[in-house]
């Protein structure tokens, strides 16, 4: 029996805004945090750099390319679901959707019920909406860098 302590995860989150100063998140299934509503994003390989992560996560989620986007750190959030055991950091990146393809899809069905469009402000709003549950990490964004906003970082 491994004596090891627990250590935290690395996720990475995906802020992939559209030329409307919109961005997409995504109902989550399946894994911790199911019926929450989420950013694209996964788990930081072995060896991986962020934009990289960031860009292959948004790919194999939704089918929309950001490789060629200018990808960029935007913060990071510490966040624990003690009930499930599970301690994750998770880096928020920031991106803008390049190429023909300007709508998600559901890549992973087993995963993701649905992709939708929206404004951070809105998003925001969602953060005490009971109808609208939000992922531990997006809660953590708002309740500990309540300034930051994804678009400032594409300036």
């Amino acid at each position: 029996m491994s004596t090891a302590p627990q250590r935290p995860k690395i996720g990475v989150g995906v802020f992939v805004l559209n030329k409307s100063g919109e961005f997409i998140v995504g109902l989550r299934k399946g894994s911790h945090g199911s019926g929450t509503w989420a950013l694209p994003g996964g788990h930081l390989e072995f060896g991986e750099k962020l934009e990289e992560c960031a860009a292959r996560e948004v790919l194999e989620e939704t089918d929309l390319d950001i490789s060629q986007s200018d990808i960029r750190f935007l913060t990071a959030t510490n966040s624990v679901w003690k009930d499930e055991g599970l301690h994750y950091v998770t880096v928020f990146m920031t991106a803008v959707v390049s190429g023909d393809k300007i709508e998600p899809k559901i890549m992973e069905p087993e995963k993701c019920d649905a992709w939708k469009w929206i404004k951070y402000e809105e998003l925001k709003s969602w953060a005490d909406d009971p109808q609208r549950k939000l992922f531990l990490p997006m809660l953590d964004l708002f309740a500990t860098r309540p300034d930051i906003s994804p678009a400032q970082n594409l300036a």
